[in-house]
């Protein structure tokens, strides 16, 4: 597979109702990386609380893997409205949903039906693509709109997609007393990007949300959602362990560590002194310790961390596992990891092959899995659950 032109990325953040405890509002994203795509489905449950995130979850779930099994627009919806459950109270059946379909030449389709329209900006203008509208025809169905629409995404090329809390915020008061309106929301956004030309999207997303929230005098009249994707270069980060299996191989690591453009963590005191010997560059130690599990962190001219090895791959692994948003990352060697992982698009592990006797002792904890086992893992999660582009080589 070809290097990718540009990386993806993807936010999306939230204000629940007031009084609420879980948002009627539901945001799903999927790579698929065996055919380069990466889809994303926002949809709005018809009023809000525990009901409107079932039929948000439901519609959101579909449309996802109707979309990746490449299904017919207009099939798409058909099945989505004809399966969400009729609700007692209005006795009738309904969600709203935008789809992204990304491909990995750039080529993206636009799927809406009954949300906010989507905003596309080409830099800091906003970019208005030829939109289709298909007629459902279907007795149940029958009437209602389907606004697709497609163009091919370039390099700080950006689309927002929001619920109808966004552009209905400040309904009522003296500011917006017809609400925000799409209008208003493309000016706030073009004013955001003129500032700041590298906002990211999970800046973005969350200035457009804390605006709603103050147009509704902080009192949200809604669910609010705003998802943004944005088209630029990558972030690339680096995370060499472990001395590679043959010693001839050490200059080869070091010149895979000095060349690489981007961020550089060692985990290890063998790798950083096989680094440290091929570059002829001093090893700096601190004797802080910010984790009382770990030992404390190294620096070196060229690199941006150094660490001990397996203990603090672990560590990063569970992190990794039960980290979300309102997690507050500390200070300790896995934590500086974490932060530096989460700053990236991009994680390239090289990882050396020759066996660490102390880690084969079966006196050890058992959670002290070999390096490999703790790399994959850590991979894993990277691309499920954060979507990131990761390649792990061994030497």
């Amino acid at each position: 597979m070809n290097e990718p032109r540009f990386h993806i990325e993807i936010n999306c953040q939230q204000k629940f109702q007031e009084g609420e405890r879980i948002c009627g509002d539901v945001f799903l994203s999927q790579k698929i990386s065996e055919e380069g795509r990466t889809i994303m489905v926002l949809s709005d449950g018809m009023g809000h609380g525990v009901k409107a995130n079932m039929l948000a979850t439901l519609t959101a779930t579909m449309a996802l893997h109707f979309t990746k099994e490449h299904k017919d627009v207009e099939k798409i919806a058909e099945i989505i409205m004809n399966t969400l459950p009729v609700c007692s109270d209005r006795n009738m059946s309904y969600a709203t949903f935008s789809v992204v379909d990304i491909q990995e030449d750039g080529l993206t389709r636009i799927l809406e039906y009954d949300n906010p329209h989507a905003l596309i900006f080409r830099g800091k203008q906003l970019l208005e693509p030829e939109w289709n509208c298909i007629l459902m025809t279907t007795d149940k169905n029958a009437g209602k709109e389907i606004l697709t629409c497609s163009f091919v995404a370039r390099k700080e090329d950006r689309i927002v997609i929001c619920s109808d809390g966004v552009v209905q915020s400040g309904l009522g008061f003296t500011a917006y007393p017809f609400g925000w309106g799409r209008d208003k929301l493309a000016d706030h956004i073009h004013d955001l990007i003129s500032r700041d030309p590298d906002i990211s999207a999970r800046k973005l997303s969350s200035r457009i949300i804390n605006t709603s929230f103050q147009n509704d005098s902080y009192h949200a009249q809604d669910d609010t959602s705003c998802a943004t994707i944005y088209f630029r270069d990558p972030r690339k980060l680096m995370i060499c362990s472990g001395p590679p299996y043959e010693l001839e191989k050490d200059k080869e690591l070091a010149k895979m560590v000095r060349e690489f453009p981007g961020r550089k963590i060692l985990c290890g005191a063998t790798t950083a002194d096989i680094i440290s010997r091929e570059w002829d560059k001093r090893i700096i130690d601190s004797f802080e310790f910010t984790d009382p599990d770990l030992p404390p962190v190294a620096f070196m001219d060229g690199v941006d961390l150094i660490t001990e090895g397996i203990l603090t791959l672990g560590k990063v692994s569970v992190l990794l596992d039960s980290y979300n948003e309102n997690l507050r990352v500390g200070k300790g060697p896995a934590d500086e990891i974490i932060k530096m992982i989460l700053q990236s698009d991009e994680v390239y592990f090289i990882i050396g092959t020759r066996i660490n006797i102390a880690h084969q002792d079966p006196s050890l904890p058992v959670e002290l899995e070999i390096r490999r086992t703790v790399v994959k893992r850590i991979a894993r999660t990277l691309e499920k659950k954060f979507l990131l582009e990761v390649k792990v080589s061994y030497i």
